[in-house]
């Protein structure tokens, strides 16, 4: 019996970039299904979120993304630019996010498709794994190419209808709050969610538990 889950995950976590590789390993190697369903980050669902954190806390996850990055081989580099347009010096988030709002919407289109999770996965290593400029030029094609998709479909498909998008990623996030969790990266797994990515061989055991088989 084919296994379902749902991947809550978002471009400008690097947790989730750190988990999206090792799930999709999961569905190759077992009788598994992952459908990732993106959602905007926390900077632009609550853009006071970084000025009400511990001041320990952007130095902390920086080093301990970094060394997850090396633990698991992951290649891992800042974003050039960020996903997220925001002040380095206030930390305030501008009310115009061209990048995430593109990425995001891009990836809706390719759920649409059934193809979110192998999309999300390529257009993140590209965005988290050290290319500069990842916005431009030929990445996000490749990205999409890789994926099995047209960049220029998705392009057009989001040109069409960014807010009819944006209320299908509105509803990734209801899922994600009715499902018991509120950030990612999180994976459900009927109706059980299981958050951050030091979750994952968690996530398998109680698939195993449900009869997870390999394919």
């Amino acid at each position: 019996m084919t296994l379902s889950a749902d991947l809550f995950f978002s471009f400008r976590s690097p947790y989730s970039y750190l988990s999206i590789g090792r799930y999709r390993a999961m569905t190759e190697e077992y009788d598994l299904v992952i459908e990732l369903r993106p959602v905007y980050p926390l900077a632009v669902r609550q853009p006071d979120f970084f000025e009400r954190n511990h001041p320990n806390w952007l130095g902390y996850t920086v080093r301990d993304m970094a060394r997850v990055a090396q633990y698991y081989e992951i290649p891992f580099g800042r974003p050039v630019p960020d996903p997220i347009v925001q002040d380095p010096k206030t930390r305030v988030i501008s009310g115009d996010q061209p990048y995430i709002q593109r990425i995001t919407r891009l990836c809706q289109v390719a759920l649409r498709r059934g193809k979110s999770l192998p999309f999300a996965h390529e257009a993140a290593q590209i965005i988290w794994g050290g290319a500069e400029n990842w916005h431009e030029g030929e990445h996000l094609a490749g990205a999409a190419e890789r994926a099995g998709l047209d960049l220029s479909e998705l392009d057009a498909e989001v040109d069409a209808a960014p807010e009819q998008l944006d209320a299908e990623i509105a509803a990734n996030q209801d899922a994600l709050e009715a499902a018991g969790h509120w950030g990612v990266p999180t994976l459900v797994l009927d109706g059980e969610p299981f958050f951050g990515q030091d979750r994952i061989e968690l996530a398998k055991w109680r698939m195993e538990q449900k009869g997870l088989t390999k394919r």
